[in-house]
């Protein structure tokens, strides 16, 4: 598990960091709006918790061998979200507590040769099990920033804006609806690029946390350096 145990330990760090995120909002305020269009902070913790479920299934599958998809259907998924939005505010806070919980316990039953096992995500990619924790991953740093009720970018650990910036930038290159952009971090070494090959590229620069929102679609906490008058607009990440 030697190369699975980072990202758990980030998984577990990120769930702490979103459960005590959560706990820290006034229970009327769990209906602000969150960064999410059409989404009420409410539906960004019902989303974990439900996404935590989902998750266990595919972990239950590698261990198992039996098909177990995350999610029923994509109504089902959507149906559970608006359901769980819908709790008081103490009910969902223990919805999203009791689903961390079953998901982290799924994660210590995991056999080494477990991790190898194939298994189908909700958009039909076909995966190993070791990229079940860094699902989680994604879901649980990113999402504390959509809650809009402090952390953001700038307080993840840099080894993890990289990840998720190393994890997003492939989905965006060599699509030639997008303009050539060089990407480059003023803080760490890092420079990538994205979009259609060919011709100079527009140069876009800022430290690790800002480009790392900027990849995500999420709104950029400082400022990015751009040769042209903004940075081009991006289509979503996932």
């Amino acid at each position: 598990m030697t190369a699975v145990a980072p990202l758990v330990a980030w998984a577990r760090e990120g769930t702490e960091l979103f459960e005590r995120t959560v706990a820290g909002i006034d229970d009327a305020d769990l209906n602000a709006a969150s960064a999410l269009p059409g989404w009420r902070r409410g539906h960004v913790a019902a989303h974990v918790a439900s996404n935590a479920d989902a998750l266990v299934n595919l972990l239950s599958w590698a261990r198992t061998g039996v098909p177990s998809p995350m999610y029923a259907s994509p109504e089902q998924r959507a149906d559970d979200i608006e359901k769980g939005a819908g709790l008081p505010a103490e009910e969902l806070r223990e919805k999203l507590s009791a689903a961390n919980a079953r998901f982290g316990r799924a994660l210590a039953a995991m056999p080494e040769d477990a991790w190898d096992a194939q298994v189908r995500t909700a958009r039909g990619r076909t995966v190993p099990a070791s990229q079940v924790p860094w699902m989680r991953v994604r879901e649980v740093w990113v999402h504390t920033v959509d809650l809009l009720a402090g952390p953001g970018f700038a307080d993840f650990p840099a080894p993890l804006l990289r990840a998720l910036t190393d994890d997003a930038v492939p989905g965006f290159s060599g699509r030639p609806d997008l303009p050539h952009v060089a990407l480059r971090a003023t803080d760490a070494e890092g420079h990538w690029e994205i979009g259609a090959s060919g011709g100079a590229p527009v140069a876009v620069s800022g430290n690790l946390a800002d480009l790392t929102a900027y990849l995500l679609g999420r709104p950029v906490p400082g400022r990015l350096e751009s040769a042209a008058e903004s940075p081009p607009s991006l289509p979503s990440w996932l």
